[in-house]
């Protein structure tokens, strides 16, 4: 009677990366760098978008919110970038001045492993996290599926950023809503 054997792992397809890990990191990206793009924004607002992705302490001062929408305001052309060399381009350029070495961190077992590229897993500055975090996600984005990592949404008025983790046609939209809303106008135009 033949041995059995133990099925092999299964294999993750190509161009998928720790989901996981790497939505957290593009939904806080993305809440970071619209909540910074209103220029009446509060540190009490950027505290909440903080603890809203797990953040224990992030109490933020006005000084944080300037460096912070400083910070965004590098992000935001890697989004808008025409072209993947140029997104690239912007991302090396980011990366290059966090010139901190990747490293593993679990903060002393508070949190699960992750990725740091700031100078100090709790005493870098907000803005050199945001900065250093969102640029090596950038990276990965770009590296592993080889097309532009987000834009700006496409609908009529908005103005908001995305990063594009979807699987198979490019995303155009920030949200459903701004999609179905242009799909329902496009739909009066004609008709």
């Amino acid at each position: 009677m033949p041995t059995p054997t133990a099925p092999e792992p299964a294999r993750p397809e190509p161009h998928v990366i720790a989901v996981g890990a790497i939505q957290g990191l593009v939904d806080r990206t993305t809440d970071l760098l619209n909540t910074l793009a209103d220029p009446e924004v509060t540190p009490d607002e950027i505290t909440a978008v903080l603890r809203e992705h797990g953040e224990t302490d992030p109490a933020t001062t006005a000084e944080d919110v300037a460096d912070l929408r400083t910070a965004a305001g590098e992000l935001r052309p890697v989004l808008t970038a025409d072209s993947l060399d140029l997104a690239a381009e912007r991302v090396n350029a980011l990366l290059a001045r966090a010139a901190h070495p990747p490293r593993l961190s679990n903060h002393g077992g508070a949190f699960t492993w992750h990725i740091h590229v700031d100078s100090d897993d709790e005493e870098a500055p907000l803005a050199e996290w945001f900065l250093a975090s969102a640029g090596m996600l950038l990276a990965l984005l770009i590296s592993d599926r080889q097309r532009l990592p987000g834009g700006v949404c496409a609908a009529r008025g908005c103005e908001r950023v995305f990063i594009d983790t979807a699987h198979g046609s490019r995303r155009r939209y920030c949200s459903r809503r701004c999609a179905t809303r242009e799909r329902v106008a496009a739909h009066r135009a004609r008709g």
